[in-house]
């Protein structure tokens, strides 16, 4: 049996309490690994075309200040 498979039993065989703190740990931990990856996304300046885009589209009254 894989890793992934052996906690996929141990997750599915919790008590509903346990699954769900489980579950808001991990919702918690995938959300911060997504902001973290954001983050390093655009400290590389992985955005820059389409933030210049959307400026660029703003000027030109294609889009409206939210």
């Amino acid at each position: 049996m894989s890793e992934v498979e052996e906690l996929e039993s141990r997750v599915y065989n919790l008590p509903k309490e346990e699954f769900t703190q489980f579950r808001d740990w991990f919702l918690q931990l995938e959300n911060d690994r997504w902001d973290a990856q954001i983050k390093s996304d655009f400290q590389a300046g992985k955005f820059n075309r389409l933030i210049a885009k959307a400026r660029e589209e703003f000027a030109q009254g294609k889009a409206l200040e939210l």
